[in-house]
């Protein structure tokens, strides 16, 4: 029996994908369970139809991310940290202090999404990526100043 399933199944497939299994587990588990439904021409249908939204909501986040992406490409963050007189760093600036600093400027990223995730132990400007969304990376600039 062809069955749409409308969530993940171990061993069986995808949300969204036509997989054809036994009809005694497609009636008795998959369907009485609401993990799938029987497939006919209006569950062809609607299924193209949530594709077809996915698919939208999809660009729409893209689009947001490669915006805000372009946006952090040309701002410069500036972090002030201790320095020796040789130009040597005491301490560091993480990961979570640069989310800090974005959430200052009302930009939202998640600390785990960096690609780049050693400590900035340099003075000046350090190149830093993070990816916003599926195929989205953005480069932050972070400028370590020190003082003595």
């Amino acid at each position: 029996m062809k069955v749409i399933l409308k969530s993940d199944v171990k061993k069986v497939g995808k949300k969204g994908e036509i997989v054809d299994v036994a009809d005694g587990y497609a009636r008795n588990f998959l369907i009485a369970r609401g993990l799938a439904v029987p497939s006919t021409d209006r569950s062809l249908e609607i299924l193209a139809h949530q594709k077809e939204e996915e698919k939208k909501e999809d660009d729409k986040r893209r689009a947001e991310a490669q915006a805000l992406a372009d946006k952090l490409s040309t701002m410069i963050f500036n972090f002030h940290v201790k320095s020796g007189s040789e130009g040597k760093v005491f301490g560091s600036v993480s990961t979570k202090q640069i989310v800090e600093e974005l959430a200052r400027q009302d930009i939202k990223v998640d600390k785990k999404k960096f690609i780049d995730t050693t400590p900035i132990t340099s003075l000046g400007v350090t190149k830093v990526r993070v990816d916003l969304y599926r195929g989205v990376i953005a480069t932050i600039a972070c400028n370590l100043i020190g003082s003595e």
